[in-house]
């Protein structure tokens, strides 16, 4: 846990991390929320959470902020570390919680993908749609996955890093 706290301090002490990641978190959050149809535009901004809802709204804003600082955090290392990236820390949660937020049989994602894909595309709408609580918390896990992963590269950096100017 300390490793991640350091991690979060070297990163986020620079005031352009903390805006990538509050910018990221805050697209996607406007995103998830108007493919779940919490979130409308027209004719006037409003925002409805009914009561069967809560769920999906808590895991869509958790995964919305951890996509934020897993990126932020990528952005980081990408800029200032000579580390190999694979890119499981970049696509490891990322996709898979874009994927499994939209309520494919909601929204016109459920069309595109029937008349895209025919039978693939009902098979792939109705999973989505029957496991989209179970999907969502499987990327959140990812997530977690890639900050600890991105965490472990900067803090074996740095004592790599440490140990060579000693010598």
């Amino acid at each position: 846990m300390n490793q991640i706290l350091f991690c979060f301090q070297m990163v986020f002490s620079k005031w352009i991390y903390v805006l990538i990641a509050g910018s990221i978190a805050s697209i996607f959050w406007i995103l998830f929320n108007i493919f779940d149809q919490l979130l409308f535009f027209s004719p006037i901004v409003i925002f409805y959470l009914p009561p069967d809802a809560v769920v999906g709204f808590i895991l869509t804003n958790l995964t919305s902020i951890l996509l934020g600082i897993v990126l932020s955090m990528n952005a980081y290392v990408l800029r200032h570390s000579k580390l190999k990236l694979s890119m499981a820390s970049f696509l490891s949660g990322s996709s898979l919680s874009v994927l499994s937020s939209t309520c494919a049989s909601c929204s016109s994602l459920g069309f595109l993908l029937v008349s895209t894909f025919g039978g693939v595309g009902i098979a792939a709408s109705t999973l989505l749609s029957n496991y989209q609580i179970p999907l969502r918390i499987v990327s959140i896990a990812l997530l977690i996955w890639a900050l600890y992963s991105i965490s472990n590269k900067l803090t074996r950096s740095c004592i790599i890093n440490g140990h060579k100017a000693l010598k």
